[in-house]
């Protein structure tokens, strides 16, 4: 990883209200992972999603809305609320990648089951 993507990398983490152990444990995960690094390079440079990687069947976009998707949850916690803050969703998209390489099956089923109120038939 450039010197240039891991100051970027720790200026979103900052940008999106984590301290610097959170910056640091982001960075490492990018370094452990380079398919979710390359994506995040791709969006560095291009400011769209690549999506040439999937992790348990997601890209990194699926999970982008899939967060987008769930904010009607949250509408009761503001401040948990990505929806006004691009920063926030952008890193918490790319931290879930990450996460979901750990965790695949985990990830698999929160996709799956925690999502939004609005559409027939959930409920």
């Amino acid at each position: 990883m450039t010197q240039e993507i891991r100051e970027w990398a720790m200026k979103l983490a900052e940008c999106a209200g984590q301290d610097s152990a959170e910056a640091e444990a982001f960075v490492a995960g990018l370094e452990k992972y380079r398919d979710v690094q390359e994506e995040l390079c791709y969006y560095y440079g291009h400011q769209e999603f690549l999506c040439k990687y999937r992790v348990a069947g997601y890209t990194i976009v699926d999970i982008l809305v899939w967060q987008v998707d769930h904010f009607k949850a949250f509408l009761d916690r503001p401040g948990e609320m990505n929806r006004y803050h691009q920063d926030r969703l952008v890193w918490s998209a790319f931290r879930t990648m990450l996460k979901m390489k750990e965790e695949p099956e985990q990830y698999q089923r929160k996709m799956r089951e925690e999502t939004g109120t609005d559409y027939a038939g959930k409920y």
